[in-house]
């Protein structure tokens, strides 16, 4: 007579992260799939863009692309948790600075430096924005609000040890947003008016140098 045989043992917390994790793989196709939306969704906005069109550039079906994005709105969550994962790495940075101009100047930087490389992504943001973030409220509310406040309170102690003027820090934020993300949105028009096909390296070397000056001067920084 046989013993029973004994049970297959039983997965390891390590085996099973594993067995949930994509594959590089599919890896490299969700990150195709989401840039080729990133720019449809910049061009032709949520309602304009399809889950056709998109696939149809990425070289699959509509069929295939559902396998790695389940609908339009998951994707598009997507590009925007792509897109907001970027920009809030750069408010930490601030956040976390203890010398107000340099922290301040690579802000700044960085935050054109991304309109530049990643412009796409600013404007599917901002069409979201413009609509009344219908699609991704509780996203900003949860994840761009608490660290607002961090920078604010950063700014704010700043101020009480007397090393920049007290300003309207929230609104110096929004401003830092508006001047910066501009280069995103408006570079076709900025462009046109300097009598150029595109912004140059050394229009980004103005831009962060005018955008410094102005802050520095609210703030009482030297430059």
């Amino acid at each position: 007579m046989h013993a029973p045989s004994s049970p297959p043992p039983a997965a390891q917390p390590e085996d099973a992260a594993a067995m949930r994790r994509p594959s590089a793989a599919r890896r490299r196709k969700e990150e195709a799939i989401v840039t080729e939306a990133e720019c449809q969704f910049a061009q032709f906005g949520f309602e304009g863009a399809t889950l056709e069109g998109i696939a149809a550039a990425c070289g699959i079906s509509r069929h295939n692309l559902l396998y790695y994005f389940p609908s339009k709105e998951a994707l598009y969550q997507r590009v925007l948790d792509a897109v907001l994962d970027q920009w809030l790495a750069g408010m930490q940075d601030l956040a976390q600075s203890d010398a107000p101009q340099q922290a301040l100047r690579d802000y700044i930087r960085a935050k054109l430096r991304y309109s530049r490389a990643r412009p796409n992504g600013v404007k599917v943001f901002a069409k979201e924005i413009i609509a009344g973030a219908p699609r991704y409220t509780a996203a900003i509310r949860a994840r761009v609000a608490p660290l607002l406040q961090t920078e604010v309170q950063r700014f704010e102690r700043w101020a009480d040890e007397g090393r920049i003027a007290r300003v309207d820090f929230t609104h110096l934020m929004f401003a830092l947003w508006a001047l910066t993300q501009s280069y995103a949105e408006q570079e076709a028009q900025f462009a046109l008016l300097l009598g150029r096909p595109a912004l140059t390296e050394a229009d980004y070397a103005a831009a962060e140098a005018l955008i410094c000056r102005l802050v520095f001067g609210a703030l009482g920084l030297a430059e």
